[in-house]
């Protein structure tokens, strides 16, 4: 029992600090695309490589204190991965317990998921009102408005998500089901191979061109193809249990 309050409180108290990290990865292209798109527009007074290299410095800056909060999180539940991989069985009251909390948090839950829901399916209006506008700087801003309100969505639906994931993990069910564990640890292997691919193609076309202002489309573009592949990998697999 202890030990399940003691993982929850550290999940809870993670939620934000994860979103936030999120939501820094999401903003990182902006202001590469800002200054940039500035600097060729001649609104600002840098050459365009050299507003291309801060806004490089920018990004990387932004990405490292992501990374460095979720390393910070993962450190303090380190104890507990066995929950997302292994089978185990709970002590006397902590399903009750965890279930109870579930029950409690179904509703803050779908509140979340809808905000969420309705600032990515809002995302791209910064777009449409920059194609209305007509200028390449509307343009500019109208993508680092779409990024915005996608990062925000992002942040809201992982804030909610870790709590949720968190309660699932306890009582086994969901996707921390005995038979998702074995699925999850195979698609954590895809994963990894499916990013970093898509870092290298990232890299090497950004390097490649030098055209490094328009080389982030490859990471919305990864997102949305990931979605794609998990979903026949699922497929395949679940063709190949029956």
């Amino acid at each position: 029992m202890e030990e399940a309050a003691l993982y929850l409180s550290l999940r809870k108290a993670a939620a934000p600090k994860i979103a936030l990290a999120t939501f820094l990865c999401v903003l990182s292209p902006i202001p590469l695309i800002l200054l940039s798109g500035l600097a060729e527009t001649a609104r600002f007074p840098l050459p365009e490589n050299a507003a291309a290299g801060l806004g490089l410095c920018v990004l990387l800056l932004l990405v490292s204190v992501a990374v460095t909060i979720f390393l910070i999180c993962a450190s303090k539940v380190r104890a507990f991965a066995f929950l997302e991989k292994e089978p185990f069985e709970t002590a006397y009251g902590v399903t009750g317990m965890v279930s109870e909390r579930l029950r409690q948090y179904k509703s803050p839950h779908a509140r979340c998921n809808m905000v969420g829901t309705m600032l990515c399916i809002l995302s791209p209006v910064p777009i449409f009102i920059g194609m209305a506008e007509g200028s390449d700087l509307a343009m500019i801003l109208a993508v680092c408005g779409m990024l915005f309100l996608a990062g925000v969505g992002a942040a809201v639906f992982v804030v909610t998500g870790v709590r949720w994931a968190s309660m699932q993990k306890i009582l086994q069910s969901g996707d921390y089901a005995p038979a998702e564990k074995k699925r999850n640890q195979k698609e954590e292997a895809l994963s990894a191979a499916y990013w970093t691919l898509a870092a290298a193609v990232y890299l090497g076309w950004s390097f490649t061109t030098g055209d490094w202002k328009n080389t982030w489309i490859v990471w919305p573009v990864a997102g949305v193809l990931y979605a794609a592949v998990l979903h026949l990998y699922r497929l395949f697999t679940k063709s190949r249990e029956d």
